[in-house]
């Protein structure tokens, strides 16, 4: 087997740990979201009681997105700030650049989740957030991951890749 490349060992170098900030739930389409202070989360399912009713291979059973960024996009929309439940992800982190976690399986509490892609934002955000909503968002969507351990997951919980 041959060596990291220089650039590899700086993509798999991850000493940070995130922490979860804010759990939320789409109970319905178009329902409004609910938060919550821990919730369980099932391989294919998601969290229990969201909407998402995808496949069990489905690439976008919980999405997540940067706290970091819910600053920059209300910055975007000369606003103080954004409640996390109109973004419409299920998870807000703090603390771990979520982009760092493409191509790795990573540890909320007891639940193994794996990076799947980018989370962009849909055309409900220019509704959501205002004029401008969408383009504030791009670059700024946050991920979609898949479930590969089932667990419970809280508020304050860690977030750390796996090794």
């Amino acid at each position: 087997m041959s060596e990291p490349t220089p650039l590899q060992t700086l993509l798999d170098t991850l000493p940070q740990c995130g922490r979860v900030e804010w759990i939320g739930i789409r109970p319905a389409r178009g329902e409004p979201m609910q938060a919550l202070d821990s919730v369980a989360i099932t391989p294919g399912k998601g969290l229990e009681g969201d909407r998402f009713k995808g496949r069990a291979t489905s690439k976008r059973q919980v999405t997540l997105i940067q706290q970091e960024h819910l600053h920059a996009i209300a910055s975007c929309l000369q606003r103080e700030a954004i409640a996390p439940e109109v973004f419409r992800r299920n998870i807000v982190v703090s603390g771990l650049n979520l982009l760092a976690l493409k191509g790795k399986q990573f540890r909320i509490g007891n639940v193994v989740l794996e990076y799947t892609g980018l989370c962009h934002p849909c055309s409900k955000m220019e509704t959501s957030l205002g004029p401008g909503g969408y383009n504030a968002m791009r670059g700024h969507g946050g991920i979609t991951t898949r479930v590969v351990e089932a667990g419970d997951i809280a508020l304050g919980d860690d977030v750390r890749a796996c090794l």
